[in-house]
């Protein structure tokens, strides 16, 4: 069995990328122009923050959000797109071509080039498992900004954590009690608190308060 040299856990069956990679990074590619168009929005700050005055009493212009510019400028979304077409083509003693028009259209021309040649990349080029994992982190950080995931709710604050190690020396981290779990854990040391030694947790960090006062 030959793995696949992006997730290293699939058939390649005698290739360099497994199916399901293959058609991952294929629609990735044809995500591209919409997520370049995705980022407009986000390159400036919200309009609803005071934009301050200019030295000549007019509205200050807006900063711009320099991340957002770097991936939509020359050098960003499409300058990966364009340079590993670049490296497929010369792989494949292809000419070159000459990049034209705008940076979107830019982007939609190589990103169309790399779609046409995924059956080669797929079953011949060496390369494929890093062109493949660059083009995932480029789509994964570009959809950070569009849409981030929502902040992990933590649940309720306990205290701090009273357990001791073997020499003595308190933990200290903070103890959440997370939605659904019935069990407080430690993220530092492990240590569980299950509900029956609720009352004496809360005595322990009662203690550890009054002696961090007095100190």
């Amino acid at each position: 069995m030959t793995l696949c040299l992006l997730c290293d856990e699939h058939d390649a069956m005698g290739g360099m990328l497994c199916p399901g990679c293959t058609k991952a990074t294929v629609v990735r590619l044809e995500c591209l122009p919409d997520l370049y168009a995705g980022l407009l929005p986000f390159l400036t700050p919200s309009t609803a923050v005071s934009q301050g005055r200019s030295g000549k009493g007019g509205p200050a212009p807006l900063p711009v959000v320099e991340g957002v510019l770097d991936l939509r400028g020359p050098g960003g979304m499409v300058g990966v797109a364009e340079d590993w077409l670049s490296s497929v083509r010369d792989a494949r003693q292809m000419r070159q071509p000459v990049p034209a028009g705008s940076v979107e259209a830019r982007l939609k021309a190589a990103a169309a080039g790399l779609i046409v040649n995924m059956p080669w990349i797929a079953v011949s080029w060496s390369e494929a498992g890093t062109f493949a994992g660059e083009i995932r982190d480029l789509t994964n950080s570009v959809r950070s900004i569009i849409a981030p995931e929502p902040a992990l709710d933590r649940g309720r604050r306990i205290g701090h954590c009273p357990a001791m190690d073997p020499a003595g020396v308190l933990c200290g981290a903070v103890l959440w009690l997370r939605p659904g779990e019935k069990a407080v854990c430690c993220e530092w040391c492990t240590t569980r608190y299950p509900p029956y030694v609720w009352g004496q947790l809360k005595a322990w960090m009662g203690e550890d308060e009054k002696a961090r006062d007095a100190a």
